[in-house]
This record gives structure tokens, sequence and C-alpha cells, in this order.
């Protein structure tokens, strides 16, 4: 659909839990420190980075400005250059999306 091939780096299942081996990897890569910054902290590039792919690629729900474990990790591919399952990302992002509001209207 997006002409890209199913293939290249892809997590599944990262949560935001603190003790996740992904938070030091990502938060040196986007914070260019050990700790979790917010978003006030990333540079102009990686802020429109995140705009792009929050508002394109992985669509956000909710009005939170921090991105979620599995964002940043997704967008730390690609500021490493890194080759990215993006067609596997988008389908489980829909699937997750789609999960998440059918229990939403149940409730």
């Amino acid at each position: 659909m997006i002409g890209r091939a199913s293939e290249g780096n892809y997590k599944d299942g990262l949560d935001n839990n603190k003790k996740s081996p992904w938070n030091e990897v990502v938060n040196e890569t986007m914070f260019n420190s050990k700790k979790k910054g917010s978003y006030n902290n990333l540079s102009m590039e990686k802020k429109m980075m995140l705009k792009i792919q929050n508002e394109n690629l992985l669509p956000k729900g909710g009005g939170s400005d921090q991105p979620s474990l599995e964002h940043r990790v997704f967008l730390l591919f690609f500021l490493k250059k890194e080759k990215a399952n993006v067609p596997k990302y988008i389908f489980k992002h829909m699937i997750k999306t789609l999960k998440e509001s059918q229990l939403n209207n149940r409730t």
C-alpha cells in the first residue's frame, strides 16, 4: 500500500516500562542523556520528525506530548538511519488503535 518492502527492524510489545533496556538507548539518542527528557528538550529536527510520525505514520490519540516508548523506538530507527519495518509498524498501530476504540465503545 505504501510501496515499501516489509523488512527491517521492528520491536513489538514495548510498553512504557521504566526498566526496559530500550529506555537508555532511546534517551541517549533523542535527549543526549541517559535520563528521559521532555518534549522541550528535543532539538528542532527531532521535534519535526516526531510531529511527522505522530500525524502521518503512527497517529497518537490523547493529548500527551510525551511519545510512548514504542513511538520513541520507531523514531530512533530513523534518527540512526536504520532500516525500519514501516508497513508492520503502521499495520500493528492500526490494529492496536482499532482494539482500543472498540474497548472504549463498550465501557
